[in-house]
């Protein structure tokens, strides 16, 4: 992919500025209203630009947070939960993606940030979830959203429910942006909407000055770019060749019917476009494994962010890092079931967190995964889709699975051949499945024993799970993105030092969750960077 080039200008004052502010922000997701809204409480002039309509892959989200240490929320639903053990924790998940200070200072601020959000209109509820699930049903907000309660994890720090739920629905992403938005509003923000930036402005020492966007001007365009975009998204899940049809005409509005302007940032700009997933140059060139899985996210993680902070000599790092959700459950049976690989062998605990048995599904087994399960957990799955402990959305999935995408085999044999697996192999995996059904032996996933169905007799059921099925969709999200200081957010340069007057935060950047995904962290790093950004390029 070609590299983007910045407008090199020699002398700022004999520039031609359409606007001028102390700040600029690029995208209003998550990240860019949080920092938008800090740099503005510290008494900054703030103008934040938006390619769409604002809000990001945050508003069409479920709206978890991740957050613990004694939050308000986890105080008055009767939870117990350490800053100390929170660490313990996240240690295991974020690895070497931040330095453990970084992690720390996240984990200490956790329970303020929750605050932050709560007076500003943010509605999280302590409402704890009594069962172990993906994602709760409306009538919870508080829920395990990780691997808390596994082991290793359950053994290294005591497990407590982090995933902050907002209030509103099956996806309440939006209660979570528009709040801020308002806010942001209120405190005199500057939103420009329809606005997207194609270049970055920087003198000949490198300085970032400002940039370069286009504004779809007609109101006409403006309101036939929106309706695209709003389809776009909606149905991107369900129908992604159409919606990537809607993204190219969304494309050609903003080339044929935008007109290009130029702002000036006095202090510093910041970065919060979302991650590169629907870029799919960038996709298969830093994450070629993942390129079958489905882009999660909205059209705005185009990668463009990244591509304008490398344009001015900006570092990238944890670029090969991606989240594939693989969940299995609910319902629940499904997970009591056994989940194998292209040579007929059990790679996981079925019961993991999604990202966890997505990361063994494709960096360990070349993205194939196949759930066997027999007659009596077929029955059990259908009965548990029927209850209320299901969203639609997850009632749906089941129920496909169940009657589009399940495979009959009578027996061991035919199962193998229909696999295309070494009977042997398959064999001695439902062997071994069976034993610990029979508390002969311990699973070597740490997999409850009640939570084991033997599977000794046919007829038996294959469930596609891989990376790539056509009817069980595997959500991809990109982790990676521009290095940056891990005290300012200050985008550091491939040269050494930092990029002056550049910031990033949220999915531009690298944060807590680039490593690994656990429900909620991506949102809860954008806050926390978001603010970290926006606290300091106000004192640049």
């Amino acid at each position: 992919m070609s590299r983007l080039s910045p407008i090199v200008v020699e002398d700022v004052e004999g520039v031609h500025w359409d606007d001028v502010a102390d700040l600029v922000v690029v995208g209003l997701g998550a990240a860019g209203i949080t920092a938008a809204i800090e740099a503005r409480e510290h008494g900054t002039d703030v103008v934040l630009l938006d390619r769409f309509e604002g809000g990001g892959a945050t508003s069409i989200s479920g709206g978890v947070f991740y957050a613990g240490g004694g939050t308000h929320i986890q105080e008055e639903a009767g939870v117990e939960d350490t800053v100390e053990n929170m660490y313990r924790y996240l240690s295991m998940e974020v690895q070497d993606a931040v330095s453990d200070e970084t992690l720390r200072d996240f984990c200490e601020t956790s329970a303020t940030n929750v605050n932050w959000l709560t007076d500003r209109g943010v509605p999280f509820l302590p409402n704890l979830c009594p069962i172990k699930t993906s994602y709760p049903t409306n009538e919870y907000h508080l829920y395990y959203s990780g691997n808390e309660t596994f082991p290793p994890y359950s053994d290294h720090a005591k497990p407590a429910p982090r995933g902050h739920r907002a209030d509103g629905g099956a996806f309440p992403g939006a209660n979570i942006i528009e709040p801020l938005r308002q806010t942001a509003i209120a405190e005199g923000v500057r939103i420009e909407l329809q606005a997207r930036v194609t270049r970055l402005i920087a003198d000949r020492n490198g300085r970032v000055l400002g940039a370069e966007y286009r504004r779809i001007a007609s109101s006409f365009w403006r309101s036939l770019h929106k309706r695209l975009h709003d389809l776009e998204t909606a149905i991107g899940k369900i129908a992604p060749g159409l919606a990537g049809w809607l993204r190219k005409r969304c494309d050609g509005i903003e080339s044929r019917h935008s007109e290009p302007k130029r702002i000036r940032s006095r202090r510093a700009l910041i970065l919060c476009a979302g991650g590169f997933v629907f870029n799919r140059e960038m996709v298969a060139e830093h994450l070629p494994e993942f390129v079958p899985g489905l882009p999660l996210g909205t059209a705005g993680d185009d990668g463009l962010g990244i591509r304008l902070g490398q344009s001015v000599g900006g570092k990238l790092e944890q670029m090969h890092r991606a989240s594939a959700w693989r969940f299995l459950y609910p319902p629940n049976a499904f997970a009591q079931g056994v989940l194998v690989n292209d040579k007929g062998e059990r790679f996981a605990n079925e019961f993991w967190y999604g990202a966890k048995i997505g990361e063994a599904m494709v960096e360990e087994n070349h993205g194939v995964a196949t759930l066997i399960i027999d007659e009596k957990l077929k029955k059990l799955a259908h009965e548990q889709s029927k209850r209320g402990e299901l969203q639609w959305f997850q009632r749906a999935a089941a129920l496909m699975n169940l009657y589009l995408n399940c495979k009959k085999a009578e027996d061991l044999d035919a199962l193998a051949k229909m696999l295309g697996v070494p009977r042997e192999t398959l064999q001695k995996t439902l062997d071994e499945n069976n034993a610990v059904a029979q508390g002969i032996r311990r699973d070597r996933f740490d997999k409850a024993p009640d939570s084991v169905h033997p599977l000794s007799t046919g007829p038996y059921y294959a469930i596609d799970c891989s990376l790539g099925s056509k009817r069980h969709l595997c959500a991809v999200m990109t982790l990676g993105g521009l290095a940056v200081d891990e005290k300012t957010g200050q985008v550091l340069s491939e040269n050494g030092g930092v990029v002056p007057g550049l910031y990033a935060a949220g999915r531009n950047a690298v944060g807590i969750c680039s490593r690994q995904y656990v429900s909620g962290l991506s949102i809860a790093d954008c806050v926390y960077s978001g603010r970290r950004a926006g606290k300091s390029a106000s004192r640049q």
